[in-house]
């Protein structure tokens, strides 16, 4: 009689694989829901829209920062101060000049700022162990730098091509090379705006317009697609990544650390006016913003120094070159350029973010009470 026992160990192994499957199943449902849960959705989504509504809020100025950033020093055709500089915008380009940018800012500070401020709670609580232990500034701070981390590698394409189309249409005056690098051009057959140009004195203090661009090139797509064409392809979209990882991480920490810090000490309990909390969001932005604006500066002279005539007679061969070329011709207020508007714009976009991120993510939260 045959033995049963070949049977009944197969059936057995059956039944064990059959249970590590359902049992890995199970925990990817789990890892699933887990990401899917009310809580951490309400993050996602409170982070998503206080990063739309602050970035709408303040689209001038951010236009006009990202401008004054990248135009030469020394002529009379520059952005100067905020209201002229806003009035000239209007007149030469309308309240479309205004929102220049804005949509793709939108675009990429929607899933920016869902993916900071979820990653900020979750670590928040990874560090603290579900709230066995105290939340220090040193948490605060490792958290806010991992959380803005990851949130700009996962949308920083989108950055690069925003930065482009701000300045894509503004009349800045475009540098010529330095002469000696002119002489070595002019002996060359290749062609550009620089070998084409005289350089007269009335070419000089001409407004230029970066390139003309048509009218697809001016859209998210079109820039996105010029850029891979022009300038190595997807690598293109992450110049300037280095200058960016560099700025973001202590910017971001300070920022969140700060809010935390001043929210204990404005908004006490019993005293959380909206006048309060907005005010908790303005001083932790004005003080991050003002600690790391030099990264800011050359994160934009990356992004835009591939730009065929947009480089303003410089080429930067990375982050650091970038620091000694400013430091050495414009000295340390070059890495300050634009800092006034951009303080301008920190205290309301900042405040607006924070209020509407605990105010949107509080209503979420209840209603699935």
């Amino acid at each position: 009689m045959p033995s049963s026992q070949p049977t009944t160990t197969q059936a057995e192994g059956d039944h064990e694989a059959e249970h590590e499957a359902e049992h890995a199943e199970l925990l990817l449902k789990r890892k699933v829901l887990f990401f899917f849960s009310p809580e951490v959705s309400s993050y996602f989504i409170a982070g998503g829209v206080a990063g739309a509504a602050s970035r709408t809020v303040v689209s001038p100025l951010e236009r006009l920062k990202i401008i004054q950033q990248v135009q030469p020093q020394g002529s009379d055709l520059q952005y100067k101060g905020v209201w002229r500089s806003l009035v000239r915008m209007w007149r030469e380009e309308g309240f479309k000049g205004y929102m220049r940018g804005n949509a793709i800012n939108c675009l990429r500070i929607v899933p920016y700022s869902a993916v900071q401020f979820t990653t900020y709670e979750q670590l928040k609580k990874w560090f603290t162990r579900h709230g066995t232990k105290e939340l220090d500034t040193p948490k605060r701070l490792a958290s806010g730098a991992l959380a803005g981390i990851t949130s700009v590698c996962s949308t920083y394409p989108l950055d690069l091509v925003r930065s482009r189309l701000s300045i894509a249409t503004a009349s800045i005056p475009i540098r010529p090379p330095p002469p000696s690098l002119a002489a070595i051009s002019a002996k060359q057959t290749l062609s550009s705006a620089y070998q084409t140009s005289s350089y007269t004195t009335s070419s000089l203090s001409a407004s230029i317009r970066p390139t003309a661009l048509s009218a697809s090139e001016l859209t998210i797509l079109g820039m996105t697609l010029k850029v891979m064409r022009e300038e190595g392809g997807v690598r293109g979209l992450y110049r300037g990544l280095v200058a960016t990882a560099m700025g973001v991480a202590p910017y971001v920490g300070i920022n969140f650390a700060a809010y935390e810090a001043l929210r204990g000490i404005i908004t006490p309990p019993g005293k959380g006016t909206i006048a309060r909390k907005l005010a908790c969001g303005a001083l932790a932005g004005s003080i991050s913003q003002t600690l790391t604006y030099p990264f800011d500066v050359l994160r934009r002279k990356m992004q835009v120094v591939g730009m065929k005539s947009g480089s303003m007679g410089y080429k930067y061969n990375g982050a650091f070159d970038a620091l000694r070329v400013i430091v050495r011709t414009e000295g340390i207020p070059g890495l300050y350029r634009g800092l006034w508007p951009n303080l301008l714009k920190v205290s309301p976009s900042i405040a607006t973010s924070f209020f509407t991120y605990e105010l949107v993510k509080d209503f979420l939260l209840t209603s699935h009470v």
